[in-house]
């Protein structure tokens, strides 16, 4: 006779554990304590086993039942449920361990072993270390875009959209190495593809006209800070390349016989080698600041240690020092400087997009530049020295 909650409700304990049957093999466990257990009985392969399902009330009786067709579909396909039992626990404690923090942490591991830029590393490892803190140890086949969304809103409420929406896409690429390594089965950024407000755009801050142009020179040349940021600044001016990539430079980069300065591909963005042709002023200053990484790697050591590389902000921090706002430039900005500039007197578009290091789109366009313009470019780079030394 199947069970009713009503005398499941009355049953009593006894002095021994005794069983009340439902059917199919179900039935309430009654132990002497007074708890109450759904248990179900079945054979398989001529074996018989017992079955555990939970305890009453916690599992009531239509759940209980439930669980035991469940169990009966699992016995007609030749499958034991205790033994499927133990594999889906093993599963779901293998998935909490998949948190998105390891991956995370893997991804990171697999940019480096690639040879990412240092800037990169840098940016990676703290979108997904500080930002993405929140779903550090969520397993990451739980998390949700609403989740997502969530701490994406967060970002961009503080007035943060670009950073907001490069989140989102690190994110997103941390669900692409889960996927393919069978630890996830979709991406929860997916849907988010407009879900964020479009970021204001605004270009590097940069002084354009020639004029205020030198008297931002002149202003360097009475900064009375290290020197060797101020040689730095002034290279860095000189040259046309990133700042990373003057903060990174180390002696045996530079051929100073030959005036040329041989950027290795993995400092540089595009992953492409670059050689910088050194103007005379360029040589003066390196000659200059020399001495100063004798015994060691660094051309432009920061202050308290020869083997640590001037800090990320150390160019902008001094060009406030000397009056000037982050509205007004900023050292990423001198490269928007020289492009304008030398544009606007009529200087060949393509030499100074080599010399700045800007690929070619088209490959074969791309082959071809790098191979004809060196003689161009070290001709600018002589006339933008110049250039600077007159306004």
């Amino acid at each position: 006779m199947a069970l009713s909650e009503f005398a499941i409700r009355k049953a009593k304990p006894k002095e021994k554990p005794y069983r009340m049957p439902d059917g199919l093999g179900l039935y309430l466990l009654i132990q002497p304590s007074g708890s109450k257990l759904w248990q179900m009985r079945y054979r398989f392969n001529n074996k018989e086993n017992v079955l555990s399902f939970g305890r009453y009330p916690t599992i009531g009786l239509a759940a209980a039942r439930r669980k035991r067709d469940e169990a009966k579909e699992l016995i007609a396909d030749g499958i034991n449920p205790a033994t499927q039992r133990r594999l889906d626990k093993i599963a779901a404690e293998n998935a909490a361990r998949q948190t998105f923090g390891l991956i995370a942490d893997e991804y990171l591991e697999r940019l480096k072993q690639e040879g990412a830029a240092e800037g990169t590393l840098t940016k990676t490892e703290w979108l997904l270390k500080k930002l993405a803190a929140p779903l550090a140890k969520r397993p990451i086949a739980e998390i949700t875009p609403a989740e997502i969304l969530h701490l994406l809103q967060q970002i961009e409420k503080s007035g943060r959209r670009e950073t907001a929406r490069r989140l989102r896409g690190t994110i997103s690429t941390v669900f692409k190495l889960a996927i393919v390594t069978l630890r996830a089965e979709s991406d929860p950024t997916i849907p988010l593809h407009g879900a964020l407000k479009a970021p204001q755009v605004t270009g590097r801050a940069a002084i354009t006209d020639e004029k205020k142009f030198g008297v931002l020179l002149n202003a360097l040349d009475d900064y009375d800070g290290w020197p060797t940021i101020k040689a730095a600044i002034q290279f860095l001016i000189l040259t046309c390349v990133r700042p990373g990539e003057v903060r990174g430079a180390v002696r045996s980069e530079f051929d100073l016989d030959k005036a040329v300065w041989h950027i290795p591909a993995e400092r540089m963005k595009m992953r492409q080698p670059h050689d910088v042709p050194l103007s005379r002023q360029a040589l003066v200053v390196l000659r200059g600041v020399w001495s100063f990484s004798e015994h060691a790697e660094l051309v432009f050591p920061s202050i308290r240690s020869k083997r640590r590389p001037l800090s990320d902000n150390a160019f902008n921090a001094a060009l406030r020092r000397m009056g000037y706002s982050k509205e007004e430039v900023t050292a990423h900005g001198f490269r928007v400087t020289a492009s304008t500039i030398l544009n606007s007197r009529g200087y060949n578009p393509d030499v100074i997009e080599a010399v700045l290091a800007h690929q070619d789109k088209n490959s074969i366009r791309r082959t071809y530049n790098r191979a004809t313009y060196w003689e161009q470019r070290v001709v600018l780079m002589q006339d933008w020295a110049d250039l600077l030394d007159k306004v």
